[in-house]
């Protein structure tokens, strides 16, 4: 990011804002910034090339979407993935997938389903050689999707709780094939009824579909804490 972009008039500091707020945001999400690491503003600072007063905007903005967390006299800390947290965000997820997956239905956009098959189609293209980290983006991908078929800005707007869950707080080496091979048939079974104009059954399908992860992580919180196990 150009040092340059420290001179821009009044005009341009919230697009500078959004720029520096989304760098930081895809740094947490591919794991460059892991769970529980400090963001130094002074390194934030060199590193991209801005000033501390539209940093500290930014980071603003990633604390109100739960991404970071600023503590008082200590500085900025990206968010920990521990299960509790993890339960918690899960917690919200089944109601907005379920909500967004109805409202998706009742909308019945053949262009945004064929996007939906084809998030699905790569998923599958995962599997056999198994490779995890595509996986999860096309996971993310599918459920993002969804949320945007919703056509409802406000449900749009909980897409970060998707990344959040997905990206930050399940690492890629935990996710298994067996799991993610019945995720994505639980998937194509949403989009069939999405396809249909069937809300009610989106809908159900799609709590069911989070809510087994409800399930399973509260199995593995009380067996083993230091385990997040598979997400969707």
């Amino acid at each position: 990011m150009p040092s340059s972009r420290k001179r821009a008039s009044s005009s341009s500091v919230i697009p500078l804002v959004d720029e520096i707020a989304s760098v930081i945001r895809e740094r947490i999400y591919t794991h460059r910034y892991p769970t529980g690491s400090w963001l130094r503003q002074e390194h934030l600072s060199a590193e991209l090339g801005v000033s501390r007063t539209p940093l500290r905007e930014a980071l603003r903005i990633l604390e109100q979407e739960g991404l970071v967390q600023v503590k008082a006299g200590q500085g900025t800390r990206v968010v920990t993935g521990d299960l509790d947290t993890l339960l918690d965000a899960y917690q919200l997820r089944a109601v907005v997938d379920g909500l967004a997956a109805r409202l998706a239905a009742e909308r019945s956009d053949p262009a945004g389903i064929r996007l939906l098959r084809q998030a699905i189609r790569l998923q599958e293209a995962t599997i056999e050689p198994w490779e995890p980290r595509d996986y999860t983006q096309s996971n993310v991908d599918f459920h993002e999707q969804i949320l945007y078929l919703s056509g409802n800005e406000f449900v749009v707007g909980q897409s970060s709780i998707i990344r959040m869950t997905a990206q930050v707080f399940a690492p890629v080496a935990l996710v298994r094939p067996e799991t993610a091979t019945r995720a994505i048939g639980e998937h194509r079974a949403i989009a069939d009824a999405i396809e249909a104009g069937d809300g009610t059954r989106a809908e159900t399908l799609a709590r069911d579909h989070i809510e087994a992860t409800i399930v399973q992580l509260r199995a593995n919180r009380d067996s083993n804490p230091h385990h997040a196990g598979d997400v969707c």
